[in-house]
């Protein structure tokens, strides 16, 4: 595997566990409430799942050899995105905080 496929599984971790270890969206804008709903934590990820899919396609295309996916790619690559996702969702909600 290429470094930018290395890249990709990285950043989509990263990516996966960003709505749930912050209270900002996108990590940059504050929200005005203190804590986040588990609703604008979903719509962060799957924004944040099309933002690293785009990144993926730009790569593989400057690599050169660009394929045609169908939806089981879609299906699979968002389900491991929301398996990504599970140390940050741990720590958010699973966690007991004193």
């Amino acid at each position: 595997m290429s470094a930018a496929g290395w890249f990709i599984v990285l950043l989509a971790l990263v990516g996966a566990n960003l709505p749930f270890l912050n209270q900002r969206i996108f990590a940059c804008v504050p929200f005005g409430v203190v804590k986040k709903s588990a609703w604008i934590r979903i719509g962060e990820l799957i924004v944040l799942y099309f933002a690293v899919g785009a990144l993926g396609f730009m790569l593989e295309a400057r690599a050169g050899n660009r394929f045609e996916q169908g939806w089981q790619f879609y299906a699979i690559t968002f389900s491991l995105f929301v398996v990504f996702a599970f140390p940050g969702f741990t720590f958010q909600y699973l966690l007991k905080r004193r």
